[in-house]
């Protein structure tokens, strides 16, 4: 026993003592402390107990939570019977390694997934569950079909369709997580939106990779070309490069003439120019370039004879194409607004001015005031008659500007022009233009939306062009409402978001056969223009695929159309492998009994990157006698030319295209049209300049072909968004042309094509010479035509057509040589 001094005795009792007085004041206070829960505004508030105040804290999960996750095991689960068929099937190591990547993220987050549920007491999803009859498959699940067709592959066909169904099987798991966020009181569990956020990080690193390798294993050799503003790499088929021409003086910016983000030069980022359109507003500019250069953007181009001029954003350059080969600047107009869209009548060359920043005198400085009279917003009408010093003569002003027009000539009606206006920008104040309102069409019929300006031009008074119509050509023809036609939005599970049909990018007309086709918004339409000042709708077409209805092209008889589709509205990179070949892309229609009817889509097939803006974008026919042919420019995807004489079956035959304009992101660049002109391609590159190429003969396309399509006459002229029909002299090499067509398809007799080529050699000979006269050699064509003729008669679709054409040509031969 140990005794304690009594002053150690007194002093523990009395610390006891003061212990126990503390704790019980402690234990008082506490109780007294109320713990108080807030009410919503204006409502009292209620004490609550400590308990209550612990289960507050706890989160609890949702239903869509539970849905959620017991679904991602199942989706997970068959990620991990896609990769486990690699190792079997594939050739490349990195493959292998993908997919053992993707294995193990996968499996640790089943695992995760099902204790996450059956530490709730929750259904735990087995990893075979998706493998039942009645399993409802989740956003970019395969289908037994799918699985079925890439168990089936191996090697190279392997390796493509397996990163393409998983791509989409990740961007099906990113949707999910997407679907589920967007539900009021889900993902509230802690753990589980931390998971959320993992999933779509991952997902979408592993999609960026995937994009990547599907891109590299693509043999095209336009796949993965060397960035460069002026040293690009290039790759090409069947086309060759003759010239490129740099930008003008005046033109570009001298401190950043690529048009690079502000912010890489060290400058405060600023978008010196927004677009002004209504599709531009539309799209998701996350990934959107911040280009200055627009400000200088080249744009469309139009020809007359020996002059090419070359619209662009800042106003327009005269060239001097008579030697066409080696294009000379003949003057340049600065005359800012953009869109700068052209075309020619006679000594008039007309302007699409759209932006806000026009001036009616052409001036620099823009216009600062919400409404002034010195804006311009419309169509500017030039003299050019000295083509080395253009004069602006009139400019007619509407509600909407021009981001594209349309050129309608009337054979009846030869003192004017008719100009059909096409605006996709706000509608401007009627305090700055009398008569312009952007009320919903349903409260105000004279409304500016849901309508296109048809504009007269006296050819001898142009001072005096005016609008003379408004016509609603998307009404419904029923009930009269002006907006008859799409209402935007999807068309669905899978597809994009679509624009409402309030306005046209491009009307293409084809005055000789009184016809135009509309590409507008969310709807192709096809126009009777026999009237052109009241033009009026014959049919109308909606495809799943398409975003923005941009242009529109008819085949030289006109009994197709090609439309095309701008997806990303120009500035996106919409060609990447993992894109879908039907958005961005072209749309071919037959027109059948005045109806169209949809025969194919065509993508141009090499993916490109992330740094290159790409999507389906202007073009021309090329004039090749029996086949129709088309080149089109795709931005940065380069150019293709693509035959599309079977509508059903269009085929890639010649291409060009250059690296992107930067290696680290995307600057605005690219081909805004190509078009064929006198025997060659003549193209605006936005950001580079002006470049001519010249087709290269193959298997797909002989020299006669492009020599019977480059015969053209020495005044012809040619306008973007206004076709004439191209008939072809009576020419030998027009004659070998479609002989050579029956030879490829191999349905026309040896004996017969070895009699016929020494005819047209014998009269190539003879109308060369001072004397084509020679009755001997006509007779002998006329007998070939005949038989010619019979030979046809017997056949059938384009074969038949051919035999005709052939004949005919070869009788008009003997006849210049009676």
């Amino acid at each position: 026993m140990i005794l304690l001094p009594s002053f150690a005795f007194r002093l523990t009792a009395r610390m006891l003592v003061l212990t126990a007085v503390m704790l019980c004041a402690v234990l008082e206070s506490s109780a007294q402390v109320p713990i108080i829960q807030p009410g919503a505004p204006g409502e009292p508030s209620r004490q609550i107990t400590a308990e209550e105040a612990s289960n507050l804290a706890s989160i609890q999960y949702s239903g869509a939570d539970v849905k959620f996750m017991q679904g991602m095991i199942s989706h997970h689960a068959q990620a991990l019977e896609m990769t486990a068929l690699v190792e079997a099937r594939t050739n490349r190591d990195v493959m292998n390694l993908m997919s053992q990547r993707i294995a193990i993220s996968q499996e640790d987050e089943i695992t995760m997934m099902q204790d996450w549920l059956r530490d709730r007491n929750l259904e735990v999803t087995d990893i075979e569950t998706h493998r039942a009859v009645d399993f409802e498959l989740m956003p970019g699940m395969l289908t037994d079909e799918d699985f079925e067709q890439l168990d089936g592959a191996e090697g190279y066909q392997f390796d493509t369709l397996f990163l393409q169904l998983m791509i989409e099987h990740h961007k099906g798991a990113v949707t999910m997580v997407e679907d589920l966020l967007d539900q009021r009181g889900s993902a509230q569990d802690p753990v589980l939106y931390a998971f959320t956020s993992d999933v779509t990080s991952d997902q979408t690193s592993e999609i960026e990779r995937m994009d990547l390798m599907l891109a590299g294993f693509s043999p095209d050799p336009r796949v993965n070309l060397k960035a460069g503003f002026d040293d690009a790499g290039q790759a090409s088929l069947n086309m060759e490069l003759v010239v490129a021409l740099p930008k003008p003086a005046g033109f570009f910016d001298p401190a950043n003439p690529q048009g690079l983000p502000m912010k890489r030069l060290g400058q405060e980022t600023e978008e010196i120019l927004q677009p002004d359109t209504d599709e531009a507003a539309d799209e998701d500019e996350d990934d959107a370039p911040r280009p200055s250069l627009l400000n200088f953007a080249n744009s469309d181009l139009v020809f007359a004879g020996d002059v090419l001029i070359a619209g662009n954003y800042h106003g327009f350059n005269v060239y001097d194409i008579s030697n066409p080969r080696s294009p000379e600047l003949m003057s340049s107009v600065v005359c800012p607004g953009g869109q700068g869209d052209v075309s020619v009548v006679g000594n008039l060359l007309i302007l699409s001015v759209e932006q806000t920043r026009g001036r009616l005198d052409c001036g620099l400085q823009g216009v600062a005031e919400p409404e002034s009279a010195e804006r311009f917003r419309g169509i500017r009408i030039f003299d050019i008659s000295d083509p080395r010093l253009p004069t602006q003569v009139a400019a007619v002003q509407t509600c909407r500007g021009s981001h594209t027009h349309t050129v309608v000539t009337d054979p009846d009606d030869e003192g004017n022009i008719y100009v059909y206006g096409s605006g996709t920008s706000s509608v401007r104040p009627e305090e700055e233009l009398d008569g312009c309102s952007d009320d919903s069409p349903f409260e105000n019929p004279e409304s500016a939306l849901f309508t296109i300006d048809v504009i007269q031009i006296p050819v001898a008074r142009p001072q005096e062009a005016r609008i003379v119509n408004r016509p609603h050509i998307f009404s419904d023809p029923e009930s009269g409402v002006i907006a008859g036609l799409w209402e935007g939005g999807d068309h669905g599970d899978d597809t994009q978001r679509t624009r409402v049909t309030s306005q046209c990018h491009d009307i293409t007309a084809f005055p000789e056969i009184g016809l135009a086709a509309g590409a507008c918004s969310g709807n192709g339409i096809l126009l009777d223009i026999s009237d052109p000042v009241n033009p009026v709708r014959l049919d109308q077409v909606i495809d799943s695929g398409f975003a923005y209805w941009h242009s529109a092209t008819f085949n030289n008889d006109g009994s197709k159309i090609i439309f095309t589709d701008e997806w990303g509205g120009g500035s996106r990179p919409r060609c990447r492998a993992s894109d879908p070949l039907d958005w961005g892309a072209d749309a071919i229609y037959d027109i059948v009994d005045g109806k169209m009817q949809f025969r194919s889509h065509y993508k141009m097939p090499a993916p490109q990157s992330d740094q290159e803006n790409c999507v389906a974008h202007n073009g021309s026919l090329i004039p090749v006698p029996g086949r129709d042919i088309f080149v089109q420019a795709w931005y940065q995807g380069g150019i293709s030319v693509i035959d599309f004489t079977d509508s059903s079956n269009p085929t890639e035959i010649a291409f060009f295209d250059r690296g992107p304009i930067d290696a680290e992101e995307l600057v605005m660049g690219g081909y805004w049209s190509a078009y064929w002109f006198g025997g060659l391609i003549y193209a605006t590159e936005i950001a580079r300049g002006l470049d001519v190429l010249a087709l290269l003969p193959s298997d797909y396309l002989t020299q006669n072909e492009i020599d019977a399509a480059s015969l053209t006459d020495a005044d012809a002229v040619f306008n973007p968004q206004q076709q004439r029909r191209h008939r072809w002299p009576a020419e030998p090499v027009v004659a070998r042309a479609y002989l050579d067509q029956l030879l490829r398809s191999e349905v026309i007799a040896t004996a017969q094509a070895e009699a016929l080529t020494t005819a047209l050699n014998h009269a190539d000979d003879l109308l060369a010479s001072d004397n084509a006269s020679d009755a001997t050699a006509a007779e002998q064509l006329e007998s070939l035509a005949a038989d010619l003729a019979q030979e046809g008669a017997s056949r059938s679709g384009t074969t038949r057509s051919r035999f005709l054409d052939l004949a005919t040509t070869v009788q008009k031969l003997a006849e210049r040589l009676q």
